[in-house]
């Protein structure tokens, strides 16, 4: 900050937390922070009404004149994030005059699922699905004793714009479920390292608790001694924890216990635990990835892509004001290309979150770059209802909700470049129509500070078109799952052709994909509105980038592109290896600008990318070439 003079007013522990930043930066970079007087920077608490501003409780606003720059809020909160704001501006917040700007999250809820165990799990490992290393918040069955990275990790996050975590699996395991009761002590612990930033904790809780750890014979929602159970473990959590934000639920999903077994629909065992919940506070995040996965391969009739819908959207308008239903952004897994899910436009009387996955299990397991802004932005914008209806991003009164993708790996997210996807979620989180672009380019700022325009265009040449580049040379035409089973990472294009998940893609010698119709299919597409469900039911006027997700039809069917499916698959999957090539050769050409440490990593990644994107180019096309027997018009090898 040079030798500028801040002056910061009001009080609260957040109001500290913005002192002891401006006071660590003037100390790095000059500057001083005054008691009173003139200031080239003013942080202040004001009564937002007073100023005719409505900035709620994390809103902040923003404005120069007379070479003073002022950031109010009418919240500890507002304080803080217009803080990194300034931080984001860099100099540009003291450049001329600036009028005044208002900003303010989308939704109240900005927040990382973490999918870790507490202990280490013979198959899922420290986190399931996790591709940084360990758990931050768990060691050696433990909570960890030292808790200065999870405080740096909530620094991280405010700076981010996110605003809660929970801080454990949704699968929820024996040691897990007594992070409840017994070991809330040590959830406390975790808690007061991220209280500073504003991140609130939650916790993944089993619907089975009060059997497993309160020694019930039930846990049906509608009992009264169950809900009794709930509601003293709740008061036992706040005690520990005051500001707790609440809990998520996996429930009657892959195994997880819930309220089909005792005959009671999702909004019963939702709306018990909202009710234990409303007194202090607190949320329930309900997740909505409920299907059949012991389904017969044979049955055309199941179709995975309709659960989520058919389950929860008879139920809306049933769930208690604190329940908030937690639906994935498409109705599959986190694929590389699937539709919006239709759900997100089903739940009018319903507060939904949208659900998206940071951390990369269909996309490179931070292995390989992709940049996930461009899809996720793609949902938000999505309009559920036609182009005249509000879009996904305004819909979402429940929040935005990304596995995370963080870990104790030295670089958090163990692929240095998987660090944007992290602060894009934030920032989309906070500002749903904003442009990814722009995001990516604020994070190469804050990222590499001192980046020469070289540095700066050869990171956004590498990670701009990531996303589609990962797509080119994995599943095509929004097929999906042609991965390994089990670890999900590299080519498998049968490996869950026969298997119970229901992820099919029914290629035979004849042609491909998945018929979901209304007319001939499964009936997915009629879960949309007319204009959706008109557009995906048509072979003619399904987008093409989604056809084989919405229909069966023959190798040599000619796409709006004017290729064939299959010449397409060929031309797609060698593109998308020669993409991952030149990426690799532009960042080989920053060594003398990135520190060693890092390039070397992201270098080392690429090998990898690389090689692996030759093996999904070599498996897919010889998988089709000879399902199809129709030879590459190019004449390039196939094996």
């Amino acid at each position: 900050m040079g030798t500028r003079r801040t002056l910061i007013r009001g009080a609260g522990p957040l109001v500290e937390t913005v002192c002891a930043e401006v006071v660590g930066a003037c100390e790095r970079f000059g500057g001083e922070v005054v008691r009173d007087g003139p200031c080239d920077l003013l942080f202040e608490l004001v009564d937002g009404d007073e100023l005719g501003l409505e900035l709620g409780a994390e809103g902040f606003a923003l404005a120069r004149d007379s070479g003073t720059t002022t950031v109010v809020a009418s919240g500890q909160h507002g304080l803080l994030y217009g803080l990194f704001h300034v931080v984001r501006l860099g100099e540009g917040a003291f450049r001329g005059d600036r009028a005044r700007e208002v900003h303010r999250p989308a939704t109240a809820l900005r927040m990382l699922d973490h999918w870790d165990n507490v202990d280490v799990h013979p198959v899922m490992g420290q986190v399931e699905r996790g591709y940084a290393g360990g758990s931050l918040f768990w060691r050696y069955g433990r909570a960890r004793g030292d808790f200065a990275r999870v405080r740096a990790y909530g620094r991280l996050l405010a700076a981010c714009g996110v605003n809660a975590v929970s801080v454990n699996n949704v699968n929820v395991h024996e040691a897990e479920a007594r992070l409840l009761t017994d070991r809330i002590g040590e959830v406390a612990h975790i808690a007061n390292a991220l209280r500073p930033y504003g991140v609130r904790t939650h916790l993944s809780v089993t619907f089975a608790a009060p059997v497993v750890l309160g020694g019930l014979a039930t846990a049906d929602p509608l009992d009264e001694a169950v809900r009794a159970w709930w509601a003293e473990a709740v008061r036992g959590v706040y005690a520990a924890i005051p500001d707790f934000g609440g809990f998520v639920v996996k429930a009657d999903s892959e195994g997880q216990p819930g309220p089909f077994t005792y005959g009671r629909t999702h909004a019963d065992g939702a709306n018990m635990l909202a009710a234990a919940l409303a007194p202090v506070g607190g949320t329930v995040h309900w997740r909505a990835f409920v299907y059949d996965h012991r389904q017969d391969w044979r049955d055309r009739s199941t179709d995975r892509a309709r659960a989520a819908y058919d389950h929860f959207a008879p139920l809306d308008g049933e769930f208690a004001d604190n329940a908030v239903l937690q639906v994935k952004h498409g109705p599959m897994d986190f694929q590389v290309r699937e539709p919006v899910s239709p759900v997100l436009g089903a739940l009018p009387h319903t507060r939904f979150a949208v659900e998206v996955q940071a951390t990369q299990e269909y996309t490179g397991q931070q292995r390989h770059v992709c940049w996930l802004g461009p899809m996720w932005s793609e949902v938000l914008r999505f309009r559920p209802n036609g182009e005249q209806g509000p879009s996904v991003g305004e819909l979402a009164r429940g929040g935005f909700v990304a596995v995370s993708n963080v870990g104790d790996d030295p670089f958090w997210t163990g692929h240095p470049l998987a660090q944007a996807n992290l602060y894009t979620f934030g920032r989309l989180a906070w500002r749903p129509d904003a442009d990814p672009h722009h995001i990516l380019d604020e994070w190469i700022a804050l990222t590499f500070p001192d980046a020469s325009e070289r540095l700066a265009a050869g990171l956004r040449a590498v990670l701009h078109g990531s996303w589609r580049t990962y797509e080119k040379y994995t599943a095509p035409l929004g097929v999906g799952f042609m991965v390994q089973p089990g670890h999900h990472y590299g080519p498998g294009v049968d490996g869950y052709e026969y298997s119970p998940w229901g992820t099919y893609h029914f290629a035979d010698r004849d042609g491909i994909g998945v018929d979901r119709s209304a007319a001939t299919g499964t009936g997915y597409t009629a879960q949309y509105a007319k204009p959706w469900a008109e557009l995906y039911e048509s072979v003619a006027s399904c987008p093409d980038e989604l056809l084989l997700f919405f229909h069966h039809v023959p190798y040599g069917h000619v796409l709006k592109s004017g290729q064939t499916v299959v010449q397409h698959i060929y031309d797609t999957r060698f593109e998308g290896v020669e993409e991952a090539e030149e990426a690799r050769r532009v960042w080989a050409g920053l060594a003398d600008l990135v520190a060693p440490a890092r390039h070397a990593r992201v270098a080392e990644r690429f090998e990898e990318q690389v090689r692996c994107a030759r093996e999904w180019r070599d498996q897919v096309n010889s998988y089709f070439l000879r399902k199809s027997g129709i030879p590459d018009e190019r004449g390039r090898t196939i094996h």
